[in-house]
């Protein structure tokens, strides 16, 4: 057992924010299995969970010189990994928003251009039957829909 292990958790947000390894080391043993719980309680992911908690504890200690824990330090760490938790929450509902928002496009526009690629093959069909139709047929047609003629 360390002597960081005696230290309350006042003390080892100090040592942290001085650069103490060992203080980091203690503070990531004592909370990890508790914010995992309470990340994981929330993301019901594993992965997700783990990556968050290395984020978390990756920057707790690049940042630590600039920590303001005005609370205990347990309610500081709760308060990252909520922070994360709804970060990546919103991060995932604006990338099936957006994901949803291409499907439909996809949907729509593969939906308007089997429309024009049908409408198209129509008018040529309608012209090959008019240009077999015997001449006189064809000139009545003609004139009486593009001319407009009785």
């Amino acid at each position: 057992m360390s002597a960081a292990s005696a230290f309350t958790d006042q003390e080892l947000a100090i040592l942290l924010k001085q650069g103490d390894r060992e203080a980091f080391t203690q503070i990531y043993h004592r909370y990890k299995a508790l914010l995992y719980a309470h990340a994981y309680n929330k993301l019901r992911n594993r992965e997700e969970t783990v990556d968050l908690l290395q984020d978390l504890f990756s920057q707790l200690w690049t940042n630590r010189e600039l920590m303001q824990i005005d609370t205990r330090l347990a309610a500081y760490l709760s308060g990252m990994i909520r922070n994360k938790v709804l970060k990546l929450i919103r991060h995932k509902a604006v990338g099936t928003r957006y994901i949803d928002s291409i499907k439909n496009f996809i949907e729509e526009s593969s939906c308007e251009t089997d429309h024009l690629v049908r409408e198209r093959q129509l008018a040529h069909i309608i012209e090959q039957e008019i240009d077999a139709l015997p001449e006189k047929m064809r000139e009545v047609f003609l004139m009486s829909r593009k001319l407009k003629m009785s």
